[in-house]
């Protein structure tokens, strides 16, 4: 299906088409780029232009540059624009301009990705459904996620991140919501803001790009609430508040299981029951802030509860497996957490709840105790006060019920000095050095959490951990 006319995109960017085309995507990134696609020449670490030639052998319609480059036909299929990325927010704003369905947009310190796609979970089973891929929230992810929005859709969910101050509403008027969330306000970039108020602001500037007559929907626990609502206030939007202190979606219980969150809450004065198939106090917060989204859009609450009970975390962001250690045995068994995407002194307390929580098998193994393993690494771009809120994670209520923490990097020797030698488990600089001793350290019937900022690697101890497994044999019985 036709995305983009070789005219639509040249109006659209003010740019010079060259050759007629027709693009049914838009791509950043050769390595995923699909015949059809416009590539867009993106200067990052590497110079876009330098992959044009590739992309158009690789089956690409045309591709956005600044120039022709080099080892490229002169009448090759281009849209030529002064500055690509600038080409690429004007495709993205001509792309939510003609679509004339509902958007929303998602920020938080914490849950924004698992929100995002909490919402695309209930919303596809309710029409025509565009979203964020990933963790596409930045200048680049904004403007390539409304590119690629075909002009039917009916609700789009946009991400919107941020790591400096004024990051946010730019992107938030370009994507101009109906319908606007913030997560959480927490201890997340704190390096380049000077306390959590300056967060607060910065997300609450989301609601500066809601459409006359939006809503404003927002995490009333936290310390910073009332910025936030002051901002709806201030952008003359109404609000919604959720949470244990929410006025309009409120939080009663949250049951944590084997596999599964259960949740009592309140829809008004109306009781509302959803569950998640996943453990976790954080995903009972973050889909009830979705449902919030879902009540403002006028949707069909029954179907929507439905769907969220469908939805799970993905890789690195809290999904969770089990791993057989033997091929033949499959009692011979443990449960991996794969929290490694990201980390921050809220997400960290969030997973180690669930970590507490989760019941380990005893009676197997050479241990014969199931036992709850941690891998934690540090947690960046927290500012002055890194040392200190690494330090304050031994004060967790959560970590007692933990019988081995193993931590990685400089920040996390904070933590690791302060804990108990019986839970004390190894001090690893990085990752890479934790994977010898992996197989010593993990039995039949543990469960284990691997959590860290990105740069941090936990993905390294998560794929090792997935390596020990093996797929259980089919045995059928004579």
């Amino acid at each position: 299906m036709s995305l983009w006319t070789s005219k639509e995109a040249a109006a659209a960017t003010a740019g010079r088409a060259q050759g007629d085309w027709v693009a049914t995507g838009v791509s950043i990134d050769t390595r995923t780029l699909a015949p059809g696609d416009l590539f867009v020449a993106l200067k990052d670490q590497r110079d876009g232009h330098e992959f044009v030639a590739q992309a158009l052998e690789k089956g690409a319609a045309a591709a956005l540059v600044d120039h022709v480059p080099e080892g490229v036909a002169e009448d090759a299929p281009l849209l030529i624009v002064p500055d690509v990325l600038a080409g690429l927010e004007a495709l993205g704003r001509a792309g939510r301009a003609r679509m004339s369905g509902m958007v929303v947009a998602v920020t938080g310190s914490v849950g924004k990705t698992s929100t995002k796609e909490m919402l695309l979970e209930m919303l596809a089973a309710q029409g025509r459904t565009h979203a964020s891929v990933a963790s596409y929230n930045n200048h680049w992810g904004v403007p390539l996620t409304l590119a690629r929005m075909p002009q039917d859709t009916e609700f789009a969910v946009i991400e919107i991140g941020m790591n400096h101050p004024g990051e946010i509403a730019p992107l938030a008027k370009m994507a101009r919501p109906h319908v606007a969330l913030v997560t959480t306000v927490a201890a997340a970039h704190l390096e380049a803001f000077e306390d959590i108020t300056g967060i607060a602001v910065e997300k609450a500037a989301i609601f500066e790009g809601v459409e006359p007559g939006g809503i404003a929907i927002l995490n009333a626990d936290v310390e910073t609430a009332a910025i936030l609502m002051a901002k709806a206030l201030d952008c003359k939007l109404r609000d919604i508040s959720f949470g244990a202190e929410g006025h309009d979606f409120k939080l009663i219980r949250a049951d944590l299981r084997d596999d599964t969150t259960v949740v009592q809450a309140q829809m008004g004065a109306e009781p509302l029951l959803f569950k998640i198939a996943s453990p976790g106090r954080h995903f009972a917060m973050n889909g009830l802030g979705a449902l919030a989204v879902m009540a403002a859009l006028r949707t069909d609450m029954a179907l929507a509860v439905g769907a969220l009970g469908r939805w799970r975390p993905y890789k690195g962001r809290g999904q969770r497996e089990r791993i057989y250690l033997d091929v033949v045995d499959t009692s011979l068994t443990l449960d991996l957490i794969d929290d490694s995407y990201n980390a921050n002194p809220t997400s960290m307390a969030a997973a180690l709840e669930v970590l507490a929580a989760a019941p380990v098998m005893n009676d197997m193994g050479r241990v014969s105790k199931g036992r709850r393993i941690a891998f934690l690494g540090d947690m960046k771009e927290l500012g002055s006060d890194e040392i200190a809120l690494h330090a304050g994670l031994a004060h967790l209520p959560s970590l007692q019920s933990l019988d081995k923490v193993h931590c990685i990097g400089p920040l996390m020797r904070a933590l690791y000095d302060l804990l108990p030698e019986v839970q004390r488990g190894e001090w690893f600089a990085t990752a890479q050095e934790a994977l010898p001793k992996l197989k010593r350290a993990l039995d039949s019937g543990d469960v284990v959490l691997a959590k860290g900022s990105l740069s941090m690697k936990l993905g390294l101890i998560v794929d090792a951990i997935r390596k020990m497994g093996h797929a259980p044999l089919n045995i059928e019985e004579g």
